[in-house]
């Protein structure tokens, strides 16, 4: 018996700065590929393939909030929320391989270094650390409601990095004349990235496989709601994500109440998941007794029910 639900998500509260954002790195993306291949640099070449996959990213981002502003319909009665989480995940993968064509080529690379122009090298590195700089300001404020912005904002910070070590790099080669330093810097910047690009597949791949909501306890769901006056038990309970920042919940209470008081017992579950976890979806059925129970009292009188 009962539903409660809000469907209000924070679709396209982002859209604006990832614009801004997008319009800068593909700028930078341009100036660093050909200033990558006139000074010979794997490091400048491997902070364009992290700043293309940074463009990738925020371009896929966009056209996620655009999908995801989609209303629901008869095939998605969800609707489009959950784009969102493929193109996260579809970032995270691109940058891990992008993070292993880095550390394949920097070995080739260590074992014949080649001639390094230091000098254009560090200017573009220098305009690429202001450029990372303006974009992570932009997206550090809806990183945390959102897996997609979570996803370009990480390629960001990562690329913010990668142009930082090839400025340390540049300064090295040029007052030492170690270009083996360039490759060095490129296997760092690849180290760097792969354990932060596991972490965004993994959240992303939790949500795709409807896991319980990063934050939140199944047994902590499960002891609140029992804690409701009323609920005898419960059993049946679900909770998983539809996108980020929209969790879902689904549970068979049994109670002890006359049917006359199942509205209000309703209500208290409702509001408890609400407040407590911050729950706003969520479908409640109410039992007098538990559903094997009452699949046996059917089968008994000749019905079969499933659930």
């Amino acid at each position: 018996m009962g539903s409660g639900h809000s469907h209000a998500v924070n679709v396209g509260q982002n859209e604006r700065p990832l614009w801004i954002a997008l319009g800068l790195t593909t700028a930078f993306l341009v100036a660093e590929i050909v200033g990558g291949i006139l000074t010979n640099s794997l490091a400048l070449i491997s902070d364009a393939a992290h700043m293309f996959t940074d463009t990738a990213a925020l371009a896929i981002s966009l056209a996620a909030i655009r999908i995801g502003k989609r209303p629901a319909d008869k095939q998605r009665t969800f609707g489009y929320y959950r784009f969102e989480i493929l193109a996260a995940a579809f970032n995270a993968i691109l940058l891990f391989l992008v993070a292993l064509y880095i550390l394949y080529e920097a070995y080739q690379r260590l074992q014949h270094p080649p001639e390094i122009a230091s000098g254009m090298m560090l200017g573009i590195a220098v305009f690429g650390l202001v450029v990372n700089l303006i974009s992570m300001r932009l997206l550090a404020g809806g990183q945390e409601q959102s897996l997609n912005v979570k996803g370009a904002y990480l390629e960001v910070w990562s690329d913010m990095l990668g142009s930082i070590g090839v400025i340390i790099g540049a300064l090295v080669i040029r007052y030492t004349g170690w270009t083996w330093v360039d490759s060095v810097i490129a296997v760092g910047i690849g180290l760097w990235v792969l354990p932060r690009t596991w972490t965004l597949l993994k959240a992303s791949m939790n949500v795709l496989l409807e896991g319980v909501p990063e934050g939140i306890g199944l047994a902590e769901v499960e002891s609140a709601i029992l804690a409701v006056p009323g609920v005898a038990s419960a059993h049946d309970l679900h909770v998983w994500a539809i996108t980020s920042g929209k969790s879902s919940l689904t549970v068979h209470v049994v109670s002890g109440q006359p049917p006359s008081a199942w509205p209000a017992l309703l209500h208290a579950v409702r509001s408890t998941v609400a407040k407590r976890f911050d729950i706003h979806h969520s479908t409640i059925q109410i039992e007098d007794v538990p559903c094997e129970q009452a699949q046996e009292e059917h089968s008994f009188g000749g019905h079969d029910h499933d659930h």
